[in-house]
């Protein structure tokens, strides 16, 4: 007699609990936090909530993946950046990780990410952005992190914006800001 054994094993894809509380917290910060040495304080002031239930329930959303992402959003043009060039490289993909990691050590890189090719017409595959106050210094950003990194030999190009498009985060709810 022959006995098969057969192993089950059950996925699930519970989805986190979020309750009115996460809601209106969520809808508190989903359109930025207030510019205050103490954001999340002023954010529990609001919600009748202490600093740390803030912090406490922000970082179990985050676990839970409810929030995937806690970043910021910069507006470079309110700060006085008005000159802004993607630069992208085609990097022996091997290189790739270290030449990321030079570039992204400059104050003046803002991103810098791996993309795959797609070859034949896109043979790039790392990207950063440099922001700076006129095309001359981003130009001057550039030759440095050139020179800096060893970059002479990789071709790139840099891309100018031309135009600004409207810049937010994530929106959670649909509701108006709970402050």
């Amino acid at each position: 007699m022959e006995l098969n054994v057969v192993k089950h094993s059950v996925v699930t894809s519970q989805r986190p609990s979020v309750d009115d509380i996460d809601r209106r917290l969520l809808a508190a910060i989903q359109h930025g936090l207030p510019l205050t040495s103490r954001p999340y304080a002023e954010i529990g002031a609001s919600l009748g909530m202490s600093e740390a239930q803030v912090i406490a329930r922000l970082a179990q959303l985050k676990a839970g993946g409810v929030i995937r992402r806690f970043g910021v959003v910069v507006r470079h043009h309110e700060l006085g950046y008005s000159a802004n060039a993607m630069v992208v490289w085609d990097v022996p993909d091997e290189q790739a990780a270290e030449l990321g990691r030079c570039l992204a050590g400059f104050d003046f890189i803002t991103l810098c990410y791996r993309r795959p090719r797609r070859l034949p017409a896109w043979r790039y595959n790392l990207y950063c952005m440099i922001h700076g106050q006129s095309r001359d210094e981003v130009l001057a950003h550039l030759e440095w992190m050139v020179n800096h990194c060893g970059l002479q030999s990789l071709p790139h190009e840099v891309l100018f914006s031309r135009r600004r498009f409207k810049q937010r985060g994530a929106v959670y709810t649909s509701g108006r800001r709970a402050r």
